[in-house]
C-alpha cells in the first residue's frame, strides 16, 4: 500500500479496519484524499498517527497538529522525501522549523545548509539534530561541535566526528586543561601551545580517556610509555605498547612473554616469525 494508489472506497474501508497494522500501512500510501489523511491523523493508535505525521504532502501546520509521542532514544532513518530536498534552500528553511523532530533530523543530514538554517538547527532542543549536523553538515558551527563533543564519542559511520570536523576548534583549548569534564580536559593537548609537561600530567590523570589521549601523544616520554603498560585498561596498555618512544628492549620482553604479547595485536604467525629473528637475550 505504500507505493500503490488505492481506490477511494477501499481506502475508506481500510481506514476503519480493526487491525492497526493495516491502518498504519495505509497511512503511508501516496495520493490519499486530504479528508482521509486527516482521519488517519486522528487515529486512536499512536503508530498510525506517527506514520501520517511523516507524510510529505502535509503542511508543517498540519504535521504539528498530529498528536505523536516521539521517543528521542529510538533509531529512525532519515525521511527520503526530505533528503531529496537537500538542494532546495527554501524547502530546507521551511522544514528546519518543523515541529516534527524526524523532519528536522533529516534536514540536519544535508552536506551544506544556508547559514540561517545552520544557526537554527545548532540550537535545536533535540540533541540528535545537533549530532546529525555535526556528522553530516560541513557548515556546522564550532560552538555546537564543542557541545556535541562533550557527550558523543563518534559512530561507526562517522567515527571522526565531531572532533574531525573541519570547523572543530583547534586553538584556545588550553583553557580546558583543568575542566572537570574529562572530555573537555583532553582537548587541551590539541592546542598548538600545549607542552610535553601537560602530556606527562595527563598521563597520570584519574580519567582513563584522558590517559588514553596522552598515551597516543608523540611527546609522551619513554618512561611514561613504560609506566602506562601497567595501566588497568587494555586500550591504554595497547596505545603505550605502540608508542614510538617505547624502548626496544621493553618491546622484546613483552613479545617474548605470552601474557603480555597480546597488546601488540599481531597475528600469531607474525609474532612467531619475529621471535625467531630476535637474538637471544643475554
Amino acid at each position: 500500500m505504500k507505493t500503490c494508489r488505492l481506490e477511494r472506497d477501499l481506502v475508506e474501508h481500510l481506514s476503519h479496519h480493526g487491525d492497526p497494522v493495516l491502518r498504519r500501512s495505509l497511512a503511508g500510501s501516496p495520493g490519499l484524499d486530504p479528508d482521509l489523511v486527516a482521519l488517519l491523523g486522528r487515529d486512536q493508535d499512536e503508530s498510525v498517527r506517527f506514520a501520517v505525521s511523516k507524510r510529505p504532502d502535509l503542511t508543517e501546520e498540519q504535521r504539528a497538529g498530529i498528536d505523536i509521542d516521539f521517543d528521542p532514544r529510538l533509531h529512525h532513518y532519515p525521511l527520503d522525501w526530505v533528503t531529496d530536498l537537500h538542494d532546495d534552500p527554501a524547502a530546507l528553511r521551511r522544514l528546519a522549523a518543523s515541529a516534527h523532530p524526524l523532519v528536522r533530523r533529516s534536514v540536519a543530514r544535508a552536506k551544506r545548509l544556508p547559514p540561517d538554517v545552520v544557526e537554527l538547527l545548532a540550537r535545536d532542543e533535540d540533541r540528535v539534530v545537533q549530532l546529525f549536523l555535526a556528522e553530516s553538515c560541513d557548515d556546522a558551527p564550532a560552538d555546537m561541535l564543542l557541545r556535541v563533543w562533550q557527550w558523543w564519542t563518534g559512530s561507526l559511520s562517522a567515527p571522526d566526528r565531531p572532533h574531525g570536523h573541519p570547523n572543530f576548534p583547534r586553538h584556545d583549548l588550553l583553557r580546558h586543561a583543568d575542566d572537570p569534564n574529562p572530555r573537555m580536559r583532553q582537548l587541551a593537548l590539541d592546542d598548538p601551545e600545549s607542552t610535553p609537561e601537560l602530556v606527562e600530567r595527563f598521563s597520570r590523570d584519574p580519567d582513563e580517556e584522558v590517559r588514553y589521549r596522552a598515551a597516543k601523544d608523540p611527546r609522551l616520554t619513554a618512561a611514561s610509555a613504560v609506566r602506562l603498560l601497567d595501566d588497568p585498561h587494555g586500550h591504554i596498555r595497547q596505545a603505550a605498547f605502540w608508542h614510538a618512544r617505547l624502548p626496544a628492549r621493553v618491546i622484546v620482553r613483552l613479545l617474548r612473554d605470552p601474557d603480555t604479547a597480546e597488546p601488540a595485536a599481531l597475528p600469531v604467525p607474525v609474532m612467531k616469525r619475529m621471535l625467531q629473528l630476535l637474538p637471544p637475550l643475554s
